[in-house]
């Protein structure tokens, strides 16, 4: 398996991206609205099926109705490259540090179809 893909959704900053291409320029990592990524606005049912044909990680704060989404996902048997939900509070530098550890330390499908929330580090 080649290294994860991150898409991080809409209501990260956009720096994250910038930082995360900045540390490690082999990492793919894109956000909603940047293309060829879905633009913003995009309902949750779309965004789970374009990271299902791209083959991305979904990194995202939402931990409402992301759940019940991906539920109705799997039930249609779909399947994703996994949905790494950021800690809350939001600490930008520690989130970066465990996505590049996520992205360097990853196994084959070890994100695969479920939601995975990420420590506060």
């Amino acid at each position: 398996m080649s290294a994860p893909k991150f898409l991080l959704d809409e209501h990260l900053p956009p720096s994250i991206v910038d930082e995360l291409r900045r540390r490690e320029p082999t990492l793919e990592v894109r956000a909603i609205g940047q293309a060829p990524a879905p633009p913003r606005g995009t309902l949750d049912p779309d965004i789970l099926a374009w990271i299902e044909i791209n083959g991305y990680l979904l990194v995202t704060n939402n931990r409402a109705s992301m759940p019940v989404h991906l539920a109705a996902h799997l039930a249609n048997s779909h399947h994703i490259s996994g949905i790494p939900v950021t800690p809350a509070p939001l600490r930008i530098g520690p989130l970066i540090n465990v996505l590049l550890l996520v992205w360097g330390a990853s196994l084959p499908d070890e994100y695969r179809d479920k939601i995975t929330y990420l420590p506060q580090i």
